[in-house]
């Protein structure tokens, strides 16, 4: 079984994400879901982004002891913002086992291990990043192995039933596809 570190959205810590920690925990993994705004949450992107920027530099330090203080051979996850915390901290982590984004991705970065495996789960358009974007991201993969899932007909954050974007068959889809992507590891 892994151990997860999921990391929320802008939006902060929501129903979402501890549904997503019982979903894992109830398959027998262990997980890490840091509250990165102590707290505060948001009902909109707009909020979301106004709290972060009053939060400040505490969220990120958050994401990244979170990260850094994870067992050996954890699956590091984040949702939108989350996965750019991700990003921001997974060179220093080469003993990870795979890593699962949701709404978005991690820019890869040189030294990331051979075979590692990588999947995404990403809104098809997503208000956030054009095609572009996702296509200049896969192609820089390097030796990673990465599996893009992209979902049409939904929001930026698909999973959230508490939002428009939300979508139940594409949010049951991606989450079965993550629970064999944990298996598998």
């Amino acid at each position: 079984m892994a151990h997860i570190v999921l990391l929320h959205s802008v939006l902060g810590l929501r129903p979402v994400e501890l549904g997503m920690k019982a979903r894992w925990e109830a398959a027998g993994h262990s997980v890490t879901l840091p509250d990165l705004y102590d707290g505060a949450s948001a009902e909109s992107y707009e909020e979301g982004f106004a709290l972060r920027k009053e939060i400040g530099d505490a969220v990120g330090a958050r994401a990244r002891a979170a990260i850094l203080a994870a067992p050996k051979g954890a699956v590091l996850s984040g949702v939108s913002l989350g996965a750019m915390f991700v990003g921001e901290s997974w060179s220093e982590r080469p003993d990870i086992r795979g890593a699962v984004f949701f709404a978005g991705g991690a820019e890869f970065v040189p030294g990331l291990r051979r075979g590692l495996k990588v999947q995404a789960h990403i809104a098809r358009p997503d208000p956030f990043d054009d095609e572009d974007y996702f296509a200049s991201w896969a192609a820089t993969k390097g030796d990673a192995e990465l599996e893009i899932f992209r979902y049409d007909g939904v929001g930026h954050y698909f999973l959230d039933r508490a939002l428009t974007d939300y979508g139940e068959a594409e949010a049951e889809l991606c989450l079965s596809r993550v629970d064999a992507f944990l298996a598998g590891l």
